[in-house]
């Protein structure tokens, strides 16, 4: 009843993704997703202690969040099961910190872990954006355990200058140390 009840909130759909202890790709989709400051940039997720990848997510220091486009329902699926190589025929390269950057995304964010919170049978995860990137097409969505297009937005793009105000507030941070 309570899964039901939460069920109700509409979230986007983001795959989050890092590298294991010997170098290997890991992601897993998530709906937890949230930003929690712009100055710092700071975002936030949760993952299950049960999930094979907890340990590689815990210890590596970096992580990167693709924020699903609505076209993008199969990568979702592909990186909800357990066990698979999710990145095989995945276009992707390494990020600035290694985390591995799926291409085609609606947004990127690459973020450096800076504080990993309990939470019941969960770990949030709070990063800093280092960088991003954003297409800004219609999301994917999560609404009552099913997938579905987003609403198209308002804009094509964000502007410009919103882009060059978070990088140079990014900027100024990594220069103050």
């Amino acid at each position: 009843a309570l899964r039901a009840a939460l069920g109700q909130f509409v979230t986007g759909v983001t795959v989050a993704t890092t590298l294991d202890a010997a170098g290997d790709p890991l992601g897993i989709t998530v709906n937890s997703f949230n930003s929690v400051s712009l100055d710092p940039p700071l975002v936030l997720w949760s993952l299950g202690k049960q999930n094979f990848s907890y340990d590689a997510f815990r210890s590596s220091g970096h992580f990167a969040v693709h924020v699903l486009g609505a076209e993008q329902k199969e990568i979702a699926e592909r990186f909800a099961i357990s066990g698979d190589d999710k990145f095989a025929n995945a276009d992707w390269q390494a990020g600035e910190l290694g985390s591995p950057l799926l291409t085609g995304c609606n947004a990127q964010f690459e973020c450096r872990t800076v504080h990993q919170y309990e939470g019941g049978d969960h770990i949030i995860m709070v990063g800093e954006v280092l960088r991003f990137a954003s297409e800004g097409t219609a999301p994917l969505i999560y609404h009552e355990g099913q997938y579905s297009a987003g609403p198209t937005p308002l804009t094509a793009k964000l502007p410009e200058q919103r882009k060059d105000v978070l990088l140079t507030l990014v900027r100024l941070r990594q220069h103050r140390g």
